[in-house]
Order: C-alpha cells, then structure tokens, then sequence
C-alpha cells in the first residue's frame, strides 16, 4: 500500500489522503515543538492549506510529506519567534498574572515525565532535533531537510541534545 497520494491524483484527493494519514502525527510533532496544542493545530491546518495551494507546483509528488513536515517546523519557528516578541513586550508592560493561565494546564499535561521537561529545557535546534529523531522517528537526512541544515549539523545537535539531557536526566 502506498503511504503518499497516487501521482494522478488532483490536490484535494491528494491531500484529503495526507490529511488522513499524517494529520495527528504532525498536531503531535508541532505540539512537542510549541508545547501549545491550539496553535500547534492552527500550524498544522495552515500547511495543508499551503501543501493545497502549491500542489500543481510539486516536481515530485513523492516528496508531499517531507514540503508538509518542514512547513509545520518552519511555521512552529516563526510561532516561536513571535511569541519571544510578544512576551518581551508584555513583560514590559505588565507585571505577569497571579494565577496560571489555560495554556499552563495544558503544558501540565506534557511535563508528565522528567524527559519531556528536560526537552523543553534544551535550545531550539537540540529539541527539534530530538523531537524529529525520536518521536517523529526520521532519518538524518529527513531531519536536515526539515531543519534546513547539512547532515553534519544534525549529528552535531542531536550529539549536544542527547549529552545535555543525559546530564538534566541523570542529576539527583
């Protein structure tokens, strides 16, 4: 059985079949990025709706998947950035809040365990890198096309990711 849509299919039967067969894997993987499960969906939706647009654009078809999961980690990023503006400016200009917000009770869910935490402790590149190898279960080469990075480079975040969290896991 073919995991991509068939090449003769036309954009909405193509990405109704990647939608059906990738949708909570990628609400997962930009979940694990953003540790915010709305805007995680919001990113998710919005690469569909791109991977729709651009479809008579693909050379390969084959390759649906990997432009889908490297829109999600490009659309986390800038979702990361902007929230690093907002927060600046609300610190600024607020004191912060008494009492947790919504998205605190849903970051409790995923700080279940001491590794999840020990993720989120981790930069950018360490954790994305963790996240696409171990979760999303993706080769070097995937992962740097997800990244945007050489494969040198991958090894090099994911050898740091795995030794920081070792130390975080390992300590008393």
């Amino acid at each position: 059985m073919r995991d991509g849509p068939d090449p003769e299919w036309d954009a909405d039967q193509a990405v109704t079949h990647l939608f059906g067969a990738h949708y909570r894997p990628m609400v997962r993987l930009a979940s694990l990025l953003l540790h915010e499960r709305g805007l995680a969906e919001e990113i998710v939706q919005d690469a569909y709706v791109r991977l729709h647009a651009r479809w008579h654009r693909l050379r390969d078809t084959d390759k649906a998947l990997a432009y889908l999961r490297v829109t999600v980690v490009n659309g986390c990023r800038s979702a990361l950035r902007h929230r690093k503006v907002v927060d600046a400016h609300l610190a600024a200009s607020h004191p912060p809040p008494d009492v947790p917000s919504a998205e605190a009770g849903a970051l409790d869910l995923l700080t279940q365990a001491a590794v999840v935490t020990a993720v989120r402790g981790l930069p950018a590149r360490q954790r994305e890198a963790i996240v696409l190898r171990y979760y999303a279960d993706l080769s070097e080469a995937q992962m740097a096309e997800a990244m945007g990075v050489s494969r040198g480079a991958v090894k090099s975040h994911l050898s740091r990711g795995v030794a920081a969290l070792r130390l975080t896991v390992e300590r008393p």
